[in-house]
Order: structure tokens, then C-alpha cells, then sequence
């Protein structure tokens, strides 16, 4: 049987953004979450939205994972960035548009 860990490799491997969330990018279940996807959207980038809610071994899985002890949890081609204060603070930086744009997600 496939492990969180494994599961979540998986999906940081196979997608060149994925967010792993409470809810889903759709409907978010909490704040923070929403704000990531907002920041994301609003960027015209796409991503995959991992609803933490839905499986308790990823929802534990993914803290253990990168070792950080909040959801929402950004990875940009495989490279864990951040919870949403970080996000939200490269955005208001520029520095997460310089970062997508090195990254080869957004045009330059």
C-alpha cells in the first residue's frame, strides 16, 4: 500500500504547483487557505489543490513532510515555499512573480 509520504511525493513530482489545503481550491474551508488560492488565481497560475480535510494521513503526512506545522502549504516544482504569511509576503514582494517567472510558470 502507497504511504502519505509517498503519496505526496507523488503529487509534488508530477505537478509544477500543488497546494495542499483545507478545502479545495473551489471552496476553501478556511481563511488562509482562501488567501493562497486567491494569491495563485490572481497570478493566472495553475496548481493542484490537495484537500487536507479529506484524508487524515495526508493532513498529517504533509506536516511531517516538510516539517512545518501549518496548512496551507505552497510547493512550486517540488520545493516546499511556504505557509500563507509567506506567500501573502513574497507576493506583496514581487518576489513570488520573480520566483514562478525562474521557475518557468509565468511568462516573463
Amino acid at each position: 500500500m502507497i504511504t502519505a509520504q509517498e503519496r505526496i511525493q507523488a503529487d509534488i513530482t508530477a505537478n509544477a504547483v500543488v497546494v495542499y489545503m483545507k478545502g479545495t481550491a473551489e471552496t476553501p474551508q478556511c481563511g488562509f487557505s482562501a488567501i493562497v488560492v486567491q494569491i495563485l488565481t490572481s497570478l493566472g497560475v495553475p496548481f493542484k489543490d490537495v484537500n487536507v480535510l479529506a484524508d487524515h494521513e495526508v493532513r498529517q503526512g504533509i506536516k511531517d513532510f516538510s516539517n512545518w506545522p501549518t496548512i496551507p502549504q505552497l510547493y512550486i516544482q517540488g520545493e516546499f515555499i511556504g505557509g500563507c504569511d509567506i506567500v501573502r509576503e513574497m507576493h506583496q514582494a514581487g518576489e513570488l512573480q520573480e520566483f514562478l517567472k525562474e521557475k518557468g510558470i509565468l511568462a516573463v
